[in-house]
């Protein structure tokens, strides 16, 4: 695996030819346009910044308006480029339609599109409602797939253009009280891979990656809607989202089938591929345990259903969360083309072992616990 770090950027590195022979090399610094979904705030804002710092002009897609003007203007202050703050709803068609065609008249041709923005709900599926499933669904899926749409018709027309779909671990193994999310990610794993192979048959140059991401340090934790009663955190280890936006940048620069990012990502895939009915068993436990802090969920927190489902949460939010003292700064990627390290394998055989141990205790406890009621 490798790690990108704000020292060597993706612009210091070279990538062999991809899959299909052809040269990967394909985005360079200050080439064109970048529009980034979900740029107010999070891993979205990241990315923006982390594009802006290679000198791309930036169109920034996101709900609040106060917050992605601020946002567009501290990266013209910063990096002297052009910026663009469009409010949109990634899961209104026609929005994120009008803001491709306002980006590229006002802007210039979209190079990349980068779509980051997702919602979520913290809740057991039995405490879900019809609609509040529906909502998370249309953002996370159906956002990325219009952001898709939208970039391609442009960039097949010039036969040239990257477009990044960002994923997670989550979208191959899924854990409790995040259902919606997790379905939502998987369905956008199988939309991309269906389009990259329409791609490849019309021998189209327009390239298509995804990246799937660890947990971030962002502001999700305190908006997203939450129906446990506890306040809700990343799974650790938890990475920073400047560590998420040089993979995204790099996905960007050197295009291949998928990146990986961090080992937590790596070890959850592969398990799940191998032990799918223990990785159950233990996330029955620990996935509840990882997720929520002992902290009640105060009865104003923005949080508080529907959080920022419907409707953005105002206020000064950033790229970072509540877990800076926790969160790491680099974060190790591969691809998926390329063969994983020995001492990987050993670490993931390793991990099954204590994993294995863990569900065993796990369930023997619970097993004593219901035969004591």
């Amino acid at each position: 695996m490798s790690t990108l770090t704000e020292e060597q950027t993706a612009d210091d590195r070279a990538e062999p030819a991809g899959e299909d022979g052809r040269e990967r090399d394909v985005a360079v610094a200050g080439a064109g346009v970048a529009v980034i979904t979900g740029a107010g705030a999070g891993v979205g804002r990241a990315v923006a910044d982390e594009f802006a710092r290679h000198g791309y002009a930036i169109a920034l897609l996101g709900r609040e308006p106060t917050r992605l003007a601020d946002a567009a203007a501290q990266l013209r202050t910063a990096h002297r480029v052009r910026t663009l703050a469009i409010p949109t709803d990634v899961a209104d068609a026609d929005a994120v339609e009008a803001a491709a065609q306002r980006a590229e008249r006002e802007l210039g041709p979209i190079a990349v599109w980068v779509n980051v923005a997702m919602a979520t709900v913290f809740a057991p599926v039995a405490s879900l409602s019809p609609r509040e499933i529906e909502r998370a669904t249309q953002v996370t899926y159906l956002g990325q797939v219009y952001g898709t749409m939208a970039a391609l018709s442009r960039m097949r027309a010039r036969n040239r253009g990257t477009i990044v779909n960002v994923g997670s671990a989550l979208a191959y193994r899924a854990v409790p009280l995040q259902s919606a999310y997790c379905g939502a990610k998987f369905a956008i794993r199988g939309f991309t891979a269906s389009l990259r192979s329409e791609l490849l048959h019309e021998r189209c140059n327009v390239d298509v990656t995804m990246v799937d991401l660890p947990a971030v340090n962002t502001p999700q934790f305190d908006w997203a809607a939450n129906r446990t009663g506890r306040r809700a955190r990343p799974v650790p280890p938890v990475w920073q989202p400047e560590a998420a936006a040089r993979a995204i940048w790099h996905a960007a620069r050197h295009p291949r089938r998928q990146y990986w990012v961090g080992w937590p990502t790596v070890r959850a895939i592969l398990a799940n591929r191998l032990a799918p009915g223990l990785v159950d068993r233990y996330l029955a436990h620990a996935g509840y345990r990882a997720q929520l802090t002992d902290e009640r969920l105060a009865a104003d927190a923005p949080s508080q259903p529907p959080g920022n489902l419907f409707a953005p949460v105002a206020g000064p939010y950033g790229a970072h969360g509540r877990f800076d003292a926790e969160a790491r700064h680099d974060a190790p990627w591969t691809t998926t083309g390329a063969p994983l390290a020995v001492s990987g394998v050993l670490a993931l055989a390793g991990g099954l072992a204590w994993l294995g141990w863990r569900a065993w205790r796990l369930y023997r406890a619970d097993t004593a616990t219901r035969a004591i009621r």
